[in-house]
């Protein structure tokens, strides 16, 4: 890092040339001329397979064990950090598509586990939360999730990790301006 706060241009890690000029990463590397991804280096990618990863696993063990994939787990991790709120809520944090949340929360309540009162003022807002049968399937699920995380981050040094939470949380940040 200069003294200025901003990071240094690093090197191509893969060929040892400068990175393109105005770049803060080494995500391309050249090939017979072409600028090209270097997906060893590109961060989308890892952030993109990772997830991919984690949701295709989670979503599965979630519907043999349980009946509800990923979007459903994610609401119901939701509904229980913050009860009573409405589907946009749900939409603003865990970044779920409108249909999305929406199918989610009918799977959820057609199988008993949520509880819902539509607003006076405007009939199209309802808010959400979990039942006594909804907080039973999130104390179940969310051992086998931070189960999975604790996998997931085996062998990696606590302060290795406390920097890609750094790191992640300004990812998020910067996100949203995209």
């Amino acid at each position: 890092m200069s003294q200025s706060g901003r990071r240094e241009k690093p090197e191509n890690a893969s060929s040892g040339a400068p990175c393109p000029e105005g770049r803060l990463s080494v995500s391309t590397t050249t090939r017979d001329g072409v600028e090209i991804l270097d997906i060893t280096n590109y961060i989308p990618f890892f952030l993109s397979s990772i997830n991919n990863a984690l949701s295709r696993g989670a979503s599965s063990i979630y519907r043999e064990r349980f009946g509800i994939g990923i979007s459903e787990w994610r609401t119901v991790s939701m509904l229980a950090i913050e009860p009573n709120i409405t589907a946009a809520r749900i939409c603003e944090v865990v970044n779920l598509d409108k249909a999305a949340a929406s199918r989610a929360l009918a799977t959820l309540d057609e199988m008993g586990y949520l509880g819902s009162l539509t607003s006076e003022n405007d009939p199209r807002k309802r808010r959400w939360w979990l039942n006594e049968k909804g907080y039973e399937l999130h104390a179940q699920i969310i051992r086998i999730a931070l189960g999975r995380e604790e996998a997931l981050i085996e062998g990696i040094d606590p302060e290795d990790l406390e920097a890609t939470l750094r790191a992640m949380r300004l990812m998020m940040k910067n996100v949203r301006k995209l």
